[in-house]
Formats: structure tokens, sequence, C-alpha cells
């Protein structure tokens, strides 16, 4: 009986603890000037309309889905030994279960850490490939992409300036054997953006350049255009355009807030272009601590 007690009474506790965090949580939101509004004061991750703020923990699970009708590949990249070049088109589909951590250290700074704890990627053959070697179909699963990233808020947000941003990002070379997930070589991407918060809602564009350690190449990598609108306390959504060369999405995504600490996003990205996936969804549970 005096376990039963003592538990229940720990579970009042952090009850109430919650519920004076969200409070403090709520009554620093309706303190922040227009701009902020849709965001609030955190540094940008690079999830879509997600944010840090100094010495809070963002911990995200989250599944993606990917399928693809033409896939590019050549014989050189799906088939060992091939010296095969030229382009086909295959069909592609993709599942992968992720974690996602971010973390405030500064004001201004803030670093991630993502992983594909799983992932089952399918390859199958283009029709018109006789040449390459490919097996009708290829199949990989395991552990696969793995990258860190530091993000430094360079200048703050105003009534007339813009917010600027930067962030290094860096994918470890842990799947050296593998063909179709994870990296084989290191690949670092460097970020510029902006941000600006509008009274019909808050304007996120920003570019990048990649360097490929197994191309050795550096070249214009992914760039968007982002926009983000709280509609009210619980509800905010996304809709972002996402490219990389002449593959091109559009994202929309909906957040739905349980508490302040914890929301559920839903998205699916719709490929504009011929070589971008027609359907990405992804669902998953930001918690924040």
């Amino acid at each position: 009986m005096l376990i039963k007690r003592t538990g229940i009474w720990a579970l009042l506790v952090i009850l109430s603890l919650v519920l004076v965090i969200d409070r403090e949580r709520a009554m620093s939101q309706e303190s922040l000037p227009a701009y902020l509004s849709d965001r609030g004061e955190g540094v940008t991750t690079s999830l879509f309309g997600t944010y840090v703020k100094k010495g809070d923990l963002l911990i995200y699970p989250f599944y993606e889905y990917e399928k693809k009708s033409k896939d590019e590949y050549h014989g050189s990249e799906v088939v060992r030994g091939s010296t095969d070049t030229k382009d086909y088109l295959g069909e592609s589909e993709l599942h992968e279960a992720l974690l996602f951590f971010a973390y405030g250290v500064t004001d201004d700074v803030a670093v991630e850490f993502e992983s594909a704890l799983y992932e089952t990627a399918t390859l199958t053959r283009a029709k018109d490939d006789a040449t390459s070697g490919m097996p009708a179909q290829i199949e990989e699963s395991g552990f696969s992409s793995t990258q860190a990233e530091v993000r430094w808020r360079v200048q703050r947000e105003t009534e007339t300036q813009p917010e600027i941003f930067t962030a290094l990002e860096i994918e470890f070379p842990l799947q050296k054997n593998r063909m179709l997930i994870g990296a084989g070589d290191w690949e670092v991407v460097v970020a510029l953006g902006w941000v600006k918060g509008l009274s019909w809602g808050t304007l996120t564009p920003r570019l990048s350049v990649e360097y490929d350690g197994g191309d050795k190449e550096v070249e214009f990598g992914e760039y968007a255009l982002e926009y983000l609108k709280r509609l009210s306390d619980q509800w905010r959504v996304v809709a972002t355009l996402e490219g990389h060369a002449d593959e091109i999405s559009l994202i929309g995504e909906l957040q739905y807030f349980i508490n302040s600490g914890t929301y559920l996003k839903l998205n699916s990205g719709f490929g504009l272009t011929g070589h971008t996936p027609e359907l990405a969804p992804e669902v998953g549970v930001m918690f924040t601590f």
C-alpha cells in the first residue's frame, strides 16, 4: 500500500512539473514580438519548421517512405566491377526508421545528430538496361546514414532585418560496402539561410554547397524556400519548395501540439520534376526536454 501511494504521489509531482513547464512556455510565447510569433526564439534546425532554444533537448523518432518510378543509376554505381557509365531509370523504394536529436548550446548555437537506425532500399532494374550487369532487383537493409551538424545564428531577427544563420553538416562514411544505403565516403555540407517573420507567415530561404569525398568535388547542394504559419496554439503548417540540382519537390507539413513540449509532425513530399520521388511521406513525434 505504501509503495502504491508513493507511486501515485510521484506521478502527481511529475504531472505538476509538466504543467508548470508548459504554462511557463506558453507565457513566454505570448510575450514574443509579432515577427517571432510563428516560431519562437530558438535557432533553426534542419527539420522543417523546427527550432531549438538554449538548454532545450529535442528528440524526434520518425519514419520516412520514398517511392521513385524514375531513379537514375548506372552500372558502376550498383554493380561491383562494372565500368558501365550509361544512365538508366529504374524504380526504387525506401523505408527508414530514424532518430533525430538537437540541443541548444547557447542562444545562437545548436548541435544536431541524426541517424537512420534501420533502412530498407530496393532498386528495380530499368527495362532498357541490358549492359550494366545489374540483376533484376537489388535490395539492401540495415543501419544507414548518420550525420552531425552545428548551426550558428549569425544575426538575430529584428522588425526590419532578417535573421541570418549558417550550418556545417558532416555525414560519416559508415557504409563503405553498401551500394544503395548510407554513405561510403565523407560528405560535408555548408549552408546559409535567412529567416523573416511577416504578418502572413515566416519565410526561410536557404542554399548550400557540398563536398563529396567519393567524387572529390564541390558543387551546389540543396536549396529551399520554406513558409511557416502558426494557426493556433495547437496547429502550425509548413510549406516548402525544395530542390537539389534539377530535382524539385513540394513538401507540406502539419504540426499538432499535444502540449508546448510535445507535438506530432506529419508531412509529405511531392515530386515536381522527373527524377524526384513521386511520394515521400514522414511521420514522427517531437519531444522537448
